[in-house]
């Protein structure tokens, strides 16, 4: 096979690979570069591939071990008694994630569920080492047998199951108690309406409507920063710092498939509403339970323009 014939191949297989890679390490940047050496690696290594319907499968193989090669140089682990966030979690776009769903021209895709993009999974992910991370993805992810589990990851059957056996008793620990199934659907007409509400909220700077639509124990942390602002009382001074930076346009976007809001702030003696943030929403028994803050480094990726 050619290269132009093999690089055809293998990108249809760039989407769903780029969500496998971003379970792995919990970054879109590091998924990007795990992609591309993933690409590097097949070309360099086809001649040990038999060809076949194997070469998506043989492409998860070497991605999973060049997340585990990149965890490995990075040496970076989260402690099991530290926040659930960490510093290195990014979002994810809901519109690249619709590209990598299946599709009549690609049935094998794997379906990316709610549950298992959400970031409170990929948080509990980053809690479990490189290994029982992996085999917990392969398997209760991409529905891998134990063979194919033990093979991807150069161990035993034994040996994957006993450290798929270890990861879920791990995520189980970490997950919030609500969330008993990592299964698919859609955002609710309610969890839409708050979204409506929390936006309103924010563009009148009203810490009262937005404390009327949030849980008491409400959680509100902003990855890579260490912050962590917990109950309903931290929104008043929140919404008095936002006051006193500008006002504010806000946009309903999807991320992780979660309800998201993208923010832009007009400061004072600016003419232009410029990128400021991305509010990701857990929501739970009818209010946002916690909200993720991130910065607006992704907003190409989510179709958001920089400025309004």
């Amino acid at each position: 096979m050619d290269h132009p014939a093999f690089a055809a191949l293998a990108e249809r297989h760039r989407r769903e690979l780029h969500v496998h890679c971003y379970r792995m390490l919990a970054s879109f940047d590091e998924a990007e570069d795990a992609v591309q050496e993933t690409f590097l690696k097949a070309w360099r290594g086809r001649s040990g591939f038999d060809g076949g319907s194997q070469f998506r499968a043989w492409l998860y193989r070497i991605a999973t071990n060049v997340c585990l090669d990149m965890l490995r140089r990075s040496s970076r682990r989260t402690s099991v008694n530290s926040h659930p966030e960490v510093p290195w979690l990014q979002p994810y776009p809901d519109l690249l994630l619709d590209a990598a769903a299946p599709s009549d021209e690609q049935p094998e895709a794997v379906a990316i569920s709610r549950e298992t993009i959400s970031l409170a999974f990929l948080a509990a992910l980053q809690v479990l080492p490189p290994r029982q991370r992996a085999a917990l993805i392969a398997r209760d992810v991409l529905g891998w047998p134990a063979s194919e589990t033990a093979s991807a990851l150069g161990t035993s059957v034994a040996a994957a199951n006993s450290a798929l056996q270890r990861a879920r008793a791990t995520m189980q620990s970490h997950l919030p108690d609500s969330r008993s199934e990592w299964s698919a659907r859609e955002p609710s007409a309610e969890e839409r309406k708050l979204v409506e509400q929390f936006i309103a909220a924010h563009e009148r700077l009203d810490a009262e409507a937005a404390i009327a639509i949030a849980a008491r124990d409400i959680r509100v942390t902003m990855p890579p920063q260490p912050y962590c602002y917990l109950g309903t009382e931290s929104i008043g001074p929140l919404m008095a710092d936002a006051a006193a930076m500008g006002h504010w346009r806000l946009v309903p976007a999807g991320a992780n498939r979660m309800p998201a809001a993208a923010s832009y702030l007009r400061r004072p003696g600016d003419g232009v509403f410029r990128a400021f943030k991305l509010d990701v929403m857990r929501v739970e028994g009818a209010v946002i339970a916690e909200i993720t803050t991130f910065p607006p480094d992704h907003f190409a990726a989510f179709g958001l323009p920089p400025t309004l």
